[in-house]
């Protein structure tokens, strides 16, 4: 079990026991399930890289299985410096801390995102708000805020019902783009499939130019 104390003094943060220190990793967040397209082409470049390189293949799907709310026991948890933590702050810790340590463990990152609202699903969100604890993701020094989770690759697979382009209406972007920087992930490529509301024809464009970028990737 991950302590307080190790948060507290930034002690690099290794894969469980049982668990293969990742190459890939697959982060899917949609509620669609299958009829998901962000899903489904997040996965196939997910697999394909791993399959490349013959790296293992990490898959947290946060679409099926949101991640709770953060609430004050995480907040206590992760940020009181509190040492004798009560049973669910420990487990707000620990679910906090298995999200670190998935991401610490890969090389790349897949995410699969589905543009709702126009913004992130609330379960992407959640799954950043646990991957954001101070001094094992990020840290404050006299010149502001440093990420601390760097050297990964990151591919975000977008959809949408709309085309939004970089304008207003996607608000996903940027501040999807802003919140993996902040903990140190900078480079970072969209590849978005968008106007599947507009008829067969934009939905067959849109497709086959994700379909030719992601082929570019794994190629």
């Amino acid at each position: 079990m991950v302590t307080n104390e190790q948060i507290k003094t930034n002690t690099a943060l290794v894969a469980p026991r049982g668990m293969p220190m990742s190459n890939v990793l697959l982060v899917t967040t949609s509620p669609r399930g299958g009829d998901s397209v962000s899903t489904k082409l997040a996965a196939e470049l997910a697999a394909r890289l791993a399959k490349k390189s013959g790296a293992s293949l990490v898959t947290r799907d946060v679409g099926a299985k949101p991640l709770p709310h953060i609430d004050v026991d995480f907040v206590v948890a992760t940020r009181s410096g509190k040492t004798d933590l009560s049973a669910h702050e420990k487990a707000a810790l620990d679910r906090g801390m298995e999200i670190v340590g998935e991401v610490k463990a890969a090389d790349i990152i897949v995410i699969g995102a589905a543009l709702i609202n126009f913004n992130a699903t609330t379960n992407l969100k959640g799954w950043v708000d646990h991957l954001a604890i101070p001094r094992q993701t990020f840290q404050y020094g006299a010149s502001g805020a440093e990420g601390l989770v760097t050297g990964k690759k990151v591919y975000v697979v977008t959809a949408s019902a709309g085309a939004y382009g970089d304008g207003p209406g996607d608000y996903l972007k940027p501040w999807l783009t802003y919140a993996l920087g902040f903990v140190g992930m900078t480079d970072v490529e969209f590849i978005r499939v968008d106007a599947l509301a507009y008829g067969p024809e934009a939905v067959e464009k849109s497709m086959a130019a994700a379909a030719a970028r992601i082929e570019a990737i794994a190629a």
